[in-house]
């Protein structure tokens, strides 16, 4: 049923996304390296400050922080076997064919068009840095969402530059 009433919690769902990558060792400025990276050979006067705070601007969109939210809860969830089976053994062992990390992913990076929809799919396929180190991890925590939301965030900071600078 539709509230009328409900006013969007935009506060806590910039503070819940930044308490859980934080959680994971991510802050804005990974995020922002990982951009600087993709974006330093097209925009050569690009500095990580001004990534950093481009990157700052995208953890606050909306859209962005529903899918994140949706994401990091999850693997929260699988981490904690609190999934139903099959969906617990799927994420838990972040399943080449499961794609739903992805498209999340790709909901995110499209934020800022097409052009966050191709660095994504970059990021995605070299896993630089902490996307790596995250997809990678095999401590016992379920990293499936988490390194997909990392890259599409740094894709969707990547294309607002890419749309600055054009």
């Amino acid at each position: 049923m539709y509230n009328k009433a409900f006013k969007y919690p935009d506060k806590a769902a910039y503070e819940f996304v930044i308490k859980a990558l934080a959680a994971k060792g991510i802050t804005y400025k990974e995020i922002a390296q990982i951009t600087y990276k993709l974006q330093i050979k097209y925009v050569p006067e690009l500095t990580i400050a001004e990534c950093e705070t481009e990157a700052q601007e995208v953890l606050h969109k909306r859209e962005l922080l529903n899918n994140a939210m949706v994401a990091l809860e999850l693997d929260r969830l699988a981490t904690e076997g609190q999934l139903k089976e099959p969906l617990q053994a799927i994420v838990a062992n972040d399943a080449g064919v499961f794609g739903v990390d992805e498209g999340l992913a790709l909901n995110m990076a499209n934020i800022y068009g097409t052009i966050g929809v191709t660095n994504y799919g970059y990021v995605d396929k070299v896993k630089e840095g902490v996307i790596k180190k995250l997809d990678t991890d095999k401590s016992g925590v379920v990293n499936t969402f988490i390194d997909d939301l990392v890259g599409a965030i740094a894709a969707a900071v990547a294309a607002k530059i890419a749309h600055k600078y054009a």
